[in-house]
């Protein structure tokens, strides 16, 4: 299975990629919907949005994102004695799909006209962010 480990790893980068697309626009997406709460016409427009990117990128991204990655493990496992840096980006991509059904709370709790303030959210979509930052740095540099 090992032949095809770079076929599994190109799948994760993409997949990655499309699903970090969604977690860092749909709470900049949340700022906006809390933003306007009171004009109809938009929350209509926003909560389609939201809805598409959760369920149409997001879900398909997180999915592929889990399913390459243990592909990638079952070909090469490894990448367990590799160093404690799998264990670090593991845990940070743990908290990147916590991140990501806390998402799918707060679209919901917006359907249901209960608003977090626009304030929290700006924090809110900062999460992805760091969580990438560490991911990434896990993967590349493998500090340990």
């Amino acid at each position: 299975m090992i032949e095809f480990y770079g076929a599994f790893k190109a799948l994760h980068i993409i997949a990655v990629i499309s699903w970090m697309a969604a977690l860092l626009y749909l709470p900049r997406l949340f700022v906006y919907h809390s933003e306007q709460k009171d004009n109809i016409q938009f929350k209509q427009v926003v909560q389609i949005q939201e809805k598409r990117l959760y369920y149409g990128i997001g879900y398909p991204g997180m999915l592929l994102s889990i399913i390459s990655g243990i592909l990638m493990i079952l070909s090469n496992p490894h990448l367990f004695a590799s160093g404690g840096w799998l264990h670090a980006k593991l845990t940070f991509a743990l908290l990147l799909i916590i991140f990501h059904f806390a998402c799918g709370f707060y679209r919901r709790a917006l359907m249901l006209d209960n608003y977090k303030s626009a304030r929290f959210f700006r924090f809110f979509n900062e999460i992805p962010t760091l969580l990438m930052i560490g991911i990434v740095i896990m993967a590349v540099v493998k500090p340990f």
